[in-house]
């Protein structure tokens, strides 16, 4: 992506490497300890700092075998729950979202002792009202879409798991994990691919369920102005056909070898759609190359969403900066 025009949104979005390069791994042992010591966690927040932050926290966990449950839901849901027997982590940009800052003082009134806040505003209500809190250190946000912060944050989540296993690995990564997230993020994308995304009456986003697809889906609509859907893993293959149409687009986010001819069959021959991968390996579609690399894979292939969507709006002509109606904060208290 290129900064034509002095776009803050860009300009944000090309922070995140260093962030990732200077990032303080250290800063949630305290946390860890205690989710380690309680072995039940519930991460609740609302929009971007939720999506990646808590469902990539939950995916690593089980891929890496932690012996902690974890969950996540929004914090309307969660006042619904008993999480007297959880650790309890809130995040929220803005430090005043009203669905979050209400779960959280539910929790204290009931003597709730481990609530921890995760903001990007010091002073706000969830920092000065939490038990801890931990704010993020890349500085305020211009842009409407979040994009450096929901990084960052998700990268605090991930620095819980590492504290968890005492495991350095990511620690020690950092620098050449910066240097693949300025390369994704300034590799020029092929145009076949802008055109296709933008001409697109509708884009359909599959992938796992940690918060990659699902947080792309959220920034098209952002981005784009496009309308979006992003669908679970291969539930994308079990019926949304009827509802496609050729002028659409379905972007796979590391799609399964064992579904290539379905995918082909279903969206290319059937529907006359474009499909279009973001894989770390070759695929029969036209595909954007993601980097793996452990305890990164999962930011490195959102910000290669974040390219395709950025050079897409720019195609566009969309004021990424100032959309018509959506806001910083969705639900401020």
């Amino acid at each position: 992506m290129k900064n034509e025009g002095n776009v803050a949104l860009i300009s944000e979005m090309m922070e995140t490497p260093d962030i990732i390069r200077n990032f303080d791994f250290s800063k949630t042992a305290g946390v860890a300890k205690r989710i380690l010591e309680k072995k039940r966690v519930f991460i609740s927040g609302e929009g971007s700092s939720r999506i990646l932050p808590a469902k990539n926290f939950i995916s690593e966990a089980l891929r890496l075998g932690v012996d902690v449950f974890a969950a996540t839901d929004g914090s309307y849901q969660g006042c619904e729950y008993d999480l007297s027997k959880h650790v309890v982590l809130l995040g929220s940009n803005s430090g005043q979202t009203k669905e979050t800052i209400t779960l959280m003082r539910k929790l204290l009134k009931e003597g709730h002792k481990d609530v921890y806040a995760f903001t990007n505003t010091p002073g706000s209500v969830l920092d000065s009202e939490s038990h801890g809190a931990i704010n993020f250190s890349g500085g305020k946000e211009n842009a409407v879409a979040a994009s450096k912060s929901v990084i960052e944050h998700a990268l605090t989540y991930q620095s819980i798991l590492c504290n968890m296993m005492a495991c350095g690995t990511c620690a020690s990564s950092k620098a050449k994990a910066g240097d693949l997230a300025e390369a994704v993020l300034t590799t020029d994308i092929d145009q076949r691919i802008v055109d296709r995304m933008a001409g697109a009456r509708m884009l359909f986003i599959a992938g796992r369920n940690n918060g990659v697809a699902e947080e792309m889906a959220l920034k098209t609509t952002e981005i784009t102005r496009k309308p979006a859907v992003y669908l679970e893993g291969t539930i994308v293959l079990h019926g949304y056909e009827e509802i496609m149409s050729k002028d659409d687009v379905v972007i796979f986010i590391e799609p399964y070898e064992t579904e290539y001819d379905k995918m082909q069959q279903i969206f290319v021959k059937n529907v006359g759609a474009e499909v279009i991968a973001i894989s770390s390996k070759d695929t029969p579609f036209r595909t954007v190359k993601t980097p793996l690399l452990d305890g990164y894979s999962n930011f490195l292939a959102l910000m290669v969403g974040w390219n395709m969507l950025i050079q897409t709006g720019q195609k566009l002509g969309v004021n990424l900066d100032k959309p018509n109606r959506a806001r910083k904060v969705g639900n401020a208290i």
